[in-house]
């Protein structure tokens, strides 16, 4: 009973000591002080990247868009992660534990865990080599594997994709194998145009050319001026004639979609039919009929 007395008294006395309370506030405050001051660091370092990045978009010595998006992302990653660690060790420094035995005993077990984490090391050095090939960028449209879609980070070990239809895929970098980049050069439009086979093909190859010659000025995404390439099959009610545009990198798809529009509507103004599917009704009482008429 009396060792427990002791203990209670032992507690109440170091919690009626005035100095323990004051170190304890003044440690919080210094570990809301390191908080506070880590963020406001953060942030004023990544808008200073911005503005550095700005900045260069004037000058004659110029990088591509694409990678200076690239490297702006990586920067203001690479700033959080340095600002924030040295942020904890100031942490754990007001905590009164010895820094510098942690990370020397940090650095012997960092040796033997590197021994496991091997496809950490891969992925960080393969995003290295990514960055710096420049393999595909920021805002390009790619294929890695089953994914694809439009590039909207990339790190030191993750890459992340968002599909068309807003799903974001986060691959490791060290899993990135093959790539195809959609980005950087130009697309091919390509559109079919079917009439009957009543129409006169040499009249409508001509109302096409003509038409194709005002959309060049009329879209900017058009690279060159589209080209009819002539009949390319001929079906059973049909002669199918196709045109190709080259367009912007990834502005095939709206491109093409104007290119058909703009074709109905001429084919319409000059009364060129597009085949639709018919249907005959065929009687055999009225076939009989004339028949025996016919006799």
């Amino acid at each position: 009973m009396n060792y427990f007395t002791k203990i209670i008294r032992n507690i109440s006395e170091k919690l009626s000591n005035e100095e323990i309370w004051l170190s304890i506030g003044e440690g919080c405050l210094k570990i809301l002080g390191i908080i506070i001051f880590s963020m406001l660091i953060v942030r004023l370092g990544k808008l200073a990247i911005q503005n550095i990045f700005a900045a260069r978009r004037h000058s004659p010595l110029r990088i591509s868009e694409r990678r200076e998006a690239t490297l702006l992302k990586l920067l203001q990653n690479v700033l959080t992660y340095v600002i924030y660690f040295i942020a904890i060790l100031m942490i754990l420094s007001t905590l009164t534990i010895d820094v510098g035995a942690l990370l020397a005993g940090a650095g012997i077990v960092g040796l033997a865990v590197g021994f496991g984490a091997q496809s950490l090391v891969k992925d960080i050095i393969t995003g290295f080599f990514i960055i710096f090939e420049d393999q595909f960028s920021v805002g390009d449209h790619v294929r890695i594997g089953q994914f694809e879609g439009t590039v909207e980070e990339i790190g030191l070990r993750t890459t992340k994709i968002k599909q068309w239809t807003g799903e974001l895929h986060i691959l490791p970098n060290g899993s990135i194998i093959e790539v195809t980049n959609f980005s950087l050069h130009n697309s091919i439009a390509v559109v079919d145009i079917n009439v009957s086979y009543e129409e006169d093909i040499k009249r409508v190859e001509q109302v096409i050319k003509d038409l194709l010659v005002t959309l060049r000025d009329k879209y900017e995404d058009i690279v060159s001026e589209p080209q009819l390439l002539g009949v390319q099959s001929m079906g059973a009610s049909e002669v199918m004639l196709r045109v190709t545009a080259e367009t912007a990198p990834m502005k095939h798809f709206p491109i093409a979609r104007e290119l058909r529009k703009e074709i109905k509507l001429c084919l319409d103004k000059n009364g060129i039919e597009i085949p639709y599917p018919r249907l005959v009704m065929y009687s055999r009482q009225e076939h009989e009929a004339a028949y025996k008429k016919g006799v």
